[in-house]
């Protein structure tokens, strides 16, 4: 059966794993040149990938950079407005959570 308390602790593991995620991505977003990726068709020599630039993309946006964040990947803010919201949906999944477990 799944309890109040499940449900709090999984809505928890979730906004910390996003919350860590955009940190990683805000202070190491950036690298110059070819990197390290996990990136599937990158790893199979591919130049052309439909998620490539992404998290370098929302590092620049984060940043305040919106032309180069627009030229790594235009669905960039997108993404980021997704990320932001489902942190606000977590948020406030938790409040309620703690507030009906208050009432026990």
């Amino acid at each position: 059966m799944f309890t109040v308390m499940q449900a709090f602790t999984s809505g928890l593991s979730e906004l910390m794993t996003w919350t860590l995620a955009l940190l990683g991505i805000y202070f190491f977003g950036s690298s110059v040149g070819h990197h390290f990726s996990l990136c599937p068709l990158d790893n199979l020599g591919f130049s052309w990938c439909p998620g490539c630039g992404l998290g370098r993309s929302i590092h620049h946006l984060m940043h305040g950079q919106f032309q180069v964040s627009w030229e790594l990947h235009p669905l960039g803010g997108f993404a980021l407005f997704v990320i932001l919201w489902r942190l606000i949906e977590l948020i406030l999944h938790i409040k309620k959570q703690r507030k009906l477990w208050q009432t026990y």
